[in-house]
């Protein structure tokens, strides 16, 4: 091994180095107490656990995410969080177990083993909150108005919300009843926005020729709020549960738009997390990032497998790129002491940490000066006691 190897990180994992790391704690403490304004308790899920609870429900996307390794205590399979949220959910459905609606917030490290194309790279700072216990348009309402107030708050000014419904897609697929080869094929063509491949696969599958017209509709609707009409249209005579979710992302357009100035886009057939999520699903951009800085939606019943099936709604976001939208606001300068033992100079000194000043202390032989150390202020000895005293650029030297 080279020198140069020692210090080459893996592929997809960064360091955070000053001033950004600041900007990053700075917004933390801000999302946090908004949360709490909000009434979620935090939680702080292990970064580990067994494979057999932290991949429950989750369908493949997050197996394939997950580093796994042994456990030497128990041989058991374990695996490293690449997503918090069922963690979370496994805190609500077995460890709290709280009756009526829980709010839960969370601002951990995850590890995933690939970069996730939605939201960077492998090691994100996943900060995001939950909502067990309630199954209305309130609750998922709450959600992404709390994930709108958080791009506000980390600095976000143009915000692009996109909003879907996975209801819809998997009302049609009950209603056609395709088997899960047929259902498979006829993901990957709506996901890939391929209306040939979905015209050829949508005529293989679907034999009712009023689903099948329904089937390619679905993967032209996407727009602005015109798109809802149109699709009340084309849905006249779908199940009522299609009817139900076009109701919901009506509603939510509604309330998003009398609270945020941002602008809105559907699309009717975006599947993503369609192996978790149950409802209305969104994801949140910013111009300059090629990815949603936030996104979420409804995944009932993840706590099923922990014996306590719940309705859910939550968010989550990555703080490293949150914490990019804006710098850290300007810090007041350092106060610079000199390198000697002397009582009355240490007791200035804790005094003025106490109040919550930034004291930085020469170390004998020391060759860098207080500017090196960002210190506007200098501690001297004036009229028998120590002082703080404007630092100069003559001073400074």
């Amino acid at each position: 091994m080279t020198i140069a190897d020692r210090w080459l990180l893996p592929d997809g994992m960064d360091e955070v180095l000053p001033p950004q790391a600041s900007r990053m704690e700075e917004l933390r403490r801000a999302l946090l107490d908004l949360y709490h304004c909000w009434g979620y308790d935090q939680v702080m899920p292990p970064p580990v656990e067994f494979l057999d609870s932290l991949l429950t429900g989750t369908g493949t996307d997050l197996d394939l995410q997950t580093f796994k390794l042994t456990d030497q205590l128990t041989g058991r399979m374990m695996g490293a969080s690449a997503d918090v949220t069922p963690q979370v959910a496994r805190m609500d459905a077995h460890s709290l177990k709280r009756q009526g609606p829980v709010r839960l917030c969370y601002c951990t490290n995850v590890l995933r083993a690939k970069a996730d194309q939605h939201q960077g790279g492998r090691s994100p700072v996943q900060v995001g909150v939950e909502l067990f216990g309630h199954a209305g348009l309130e609750a998922d309402s709450e959600i992404i108005h709390l994930a709108l107030a958080s791009l506000k708050a980390a600095g976000a000014h143009e915000i692009h919300l996109a909003l879907g419904h996975i209801g819809i897609y998997r009302s049609l697929v009950e209603a056609a009843a395709l088997n899960d080869q047929q259902e498979s094929a006829l993901f990957e063509a709506l996901a890939l926005k391929s209306p040939g491949q979905l015209a050829q696969q949508v005529e293989a599958s679907v034999s009712d020729p009023v689903l099948a017209d329904m089937f390619m509709t679905l993967g032209e609707l996407h727009g602005d709020a015109g798109i809802l009409g149109q699709a009340r249209e084309r849905f006249a005579g779908a199940p009522v549960s299609v009817i139900a979710a076009l109701d919901q992302l009506d509603a939510l357009y509604q309330g998003i738009l009398a609270r945020f100035d941002v602008s809105l886009y559907f699309d009717l057939a975006e599947l993503r997390g369609y192996q978790y999520h149950t409802g209305m699903m969104f994801a949140a951009y910013v111009p300059g990032y090629g990815h949603a800085l936030a996104k979420g939606g409804r995944y009932d019943d993840t706590g099923r497998a922990f014996g306590r099936a719940r309705p859910a709604t939550g968010f989550s976001m990555d703080l490293k790129q949150l914490a990019s939208l804006a710098l850290a606001s300007k810090a007041r300068g350092a106060i610079w002491a000199p390198a000697q033992e002397d009582e009355s100079l240490n007791a200035a000194i804790v005094a003025l940490r106490e109040q919550g000043e930034r004291v930085i202390q020469a170390l004998p032989g020391q060759r860098t000066g207080p500017a090196e150390h960002d210190c506007d202020r200098r501690l001297e000895f004036i009229d028998g006691c120590w002082q703080t005293t404007a630092l100069t650029q003559e001073t400074s030297a």
